[in-house]
């Protein structure tokens, strides 16, 4: 399945779509349940968490409990968009929510699309020793009001010494420029060191460290260089950790569905200092990728 010609690629640009990688048949089981899922969710006792990427350090990111404690479970999160100047939501709730994690892939329907022998063997083939599962989710994408997700690495999210952090990113619906496709700077994983990491803080919530202030953020990019993936409902999309990649706000009458999960190697360091932790306590008691 995991080419070789596929992991050069993958090693020189840190990014690369590989098309078919789910049947129609697995998309609609994973679409259908995850309707299930939001048609079962009763917003009348959630906390309403919005979610927000937090790049923008005066900005902020969740940092409630809900947020910190969502590693293990299926939490729900809504688009600051779908909210009125009074925090009332003005959208139903199947258009007002940004994505279902973390710990999706714990759930039974979700469990074999990603602890599997293709996954297995793309990883054995990056080089993993032990490999780890964590932060899985449903990335809803939502039409007129999914926000822009800007430029970051994920190893700034989840970080391990060395970095190790690899994402599998599977769309459930058709992906273009219209709907906020992923897009990416090839080579920036080779170029673009992570200048910052996103912890939890001591007196609560989260926020980011920066390993060097006079570099704080030096390297923008322009938007023209990097290159959008548009593809077909079904593609798998992996993303090395440093690589640089956004997706722009969704302003089509469309979603843009995606299942998302992440894999670290269990043979590198991950700290206490990082957001997500298993038991949301602490601790790194991630889903082993054996079968």
């Amino acid at each position: 399945m995991f080419t070789k010609e596929q992991a050069d690629q993958f090693d020189k640009e840190g990014c690369i779509c590989i098309p078919d990688y789910l049947s129609e048949e697995d998309i609609s089981k994973l679409l259908n349940y995850t309707h299930k899922l939001i048609d079962e969710f009763d917003a009348s006792s959630h906390p309403l968490t919005k979610f927000t990427t937090g790049d923008n350090d005066n900005e902020g990111h969740v940092g409630d409990d809900y947020f910190l404690n969502s590693s293990d479970k299926i939490s729900f999160f809504m688009e600051p968009g779908a909210f009125n100047e009074r925090n009332e939501l003005t959208k139903p709730k199947d258009k007002a929510i940004n994505k279902i994690g973390h710990g999706l892939h714990l759930d039974p329907v979700f469990y074999p699309y990603t602890i599997n022998p293709t996954t297995k063997e793309i990883v054995d083939k990056l080089g993993f020793q032990d490999p780890r599962v964590l932060q899985s989710m449903i990335i809803c994408k939502q039409p007129e009001i999914g926000g822009e997700v800007p430029s970051h690495q994920d190893g700034t999210f989840l970080f391990t010494k060395p970095q190790s952090a690899i994402g599998f990113w599977i769309a459930l619906e058709d992906c273009d420029e219209n709907n906020g496709c992923l897009s990416y700077l090839p080579g920036s994983h080779k170029l673009v060191p992570i200048q910052k990491r996103f912890v939890k803080k001591e007196g609560g919530g989260t926020g980011f460290i920066y390993f060097n202030e006079e570099q704080r953020d030096e390297y923008d990019n322009d938007e023209k260089d990097y290159v959008k993936i548009k593809c077909r409902k079904g593609s798998l999309i992996l993303i090395h950790n440093s690589v640089l990649h956004r997706s722009n706000l969704n302003f089509s009458d469309s979603s843009r569905y995606a299942y998302a999960f992440h894999v670290i190697d269990g043979a590198a360091e991950y700290d206490e200092l990082n957001w997500l932790q298993v038991p949301p306590s602490g601790g790194a008691n991630f889903t082993k990728l054996e079968l």
